[in-house]
């Protein structure tokens, strides 16, 4: 059986999200425009191919996206994307609509001087805090920026699949999109304005390495004194640190991810009960189960049937999204 510990707590991480991923069609736009988006759940992703725009989320002060730059949008509120914040703006919804061979059109295509690419995921609904919690509702890498470098790169093998459309492209789309988003994650962590929770802690010598050490063996029956010893630290300054970081005590931490890996294998039905109390570090089945309930909120079994009872019923399990409007766009599960 293999073990459910995972040494890249980024890929662990998506993996438990379950992403749905859709790419939309790209936007061709000319001359004075304006595109109002309602506000969305969980994360959009989006470069500027060619041209410049205005991003405006309501409540925020608007950013000026220029060729090259990419842009990732947590759980955001209505916004705006515009040549001119005082043009006349369409609704999305309504434009995508009108979408033809991946294209949307603005104004004239002889005119055409902005090019936008982009998708947006949603996650498994239980998990999907675990993400949205430690991102900022927005992550802008200007074209500038070192770390943008591989990122235009998936931007132009993104461009071209949509234009081609070739056999296979949904699949090969699908994970450009995730890559895209791997690699603003990675930008984000990288900053020098160090971002909080446990995606930010990953670059940190001390923090990063317990977390990655309680990722890689989450069987393992880890204590505070080992996990500093990891992180080359005293026990009280570990604590402290991490607490101060991560937002949460070592063990705590480690407790929830070890029941975020339980309640995934749960509804796939993967392991029995007795294997996943092995799997997660407690000596018996028993003492994983009063763990489970006290986190969950349910026993094992009860969650895992409740799993079952979902997807019989025609949802989606461990709370994922069933379905979503796809405006000539191409969906794919992660």
């Amino acid at each position: 059986m293999a073990p459910l510990g995972h040494d890249d707590p980024i890929a662990a991480a998506i993996g438990l999200l379950r992403p749905r991923t859709v790419v939309e069609a790209g936007l061709h736009a000319a001359g004075s425009w304006a595109v109002r988006y309602d506000a969305f759940p969980h994360v959009k992703i989006g470069g500027v191919v060619r041209g410049e725009c205005w991003l405006a989320i309501d409540g925020h002060e608007p950013v000026l996206l220029r060729e090259g730059d990419i842009f990732l949008l947590t759980n955001p509120s209505a916004y705006l994307m515009a040549s001119s914040l005082t043009a006349t703006s369409y609704a999305a919804e309504q434009l995508w609509e009108t979408a033809s061979n991946g294209v949307v059109r603005i104004g004239p295509e002889a005119d055409e001087d902005t090019y936008l690419c982009g998708g947006y995921f949603w996650f498994d609904e239980s998990n999907a805090s675990m993400l949205i919690d430690v991102l900022p509702q927005l992550v802008h890498v200007p074209a500038a920026d070192p770390r943008n470098k591989q990122l235009a790169y998936v931007t132009e093998l993104l461009t071209a699949e949509v234009e081609h459309n070739a056999a296979g492209s949904s699949l090969v789309l699908d994970h450009l999109v995730q890559i895209l988003f791997v690699h603003a994650l990675r930008a984000h962590a990288e900053r020098t304005d160090r971002p909080t929770g446990w995606l930010g802690a990953l670059n940190d010598d001390g923090i990063g390495a317990a977390l990655r050490a309680m990722h890689a063996d989450v069987a393992h029956r880890w204590t505070l004194k080992e996990l500093a010893g990891v992180g080359r630290m005293s026990r009280s300054a570990f604590a402290a640190t991490f607490k101060d970081q991560i937002g949460s005590a070592p063990l705590e931490y480690l407790i929830e991810w070890r029941m975020k890996l339980a309640r995934d294998a749960l509804c796939r039905n993967t392991r029995s009960i007795s294997e996943l109390a092995a799997a997660t570090g407690y000596e018996s089945e028993s003492a994983f189960s009063t763990a489970f309930r006290r986190v969950v909120g349910y026993s094992p079994k009860h969650f895992r049937d409740g799993c079952a009872a979902t997807v019989a019923d025609g949802g989606v399990a461990n709370g994922g999204v069933a379905n979503g409007r796809v405006a000539n766009g191409r969906v794919a599960d992660g």
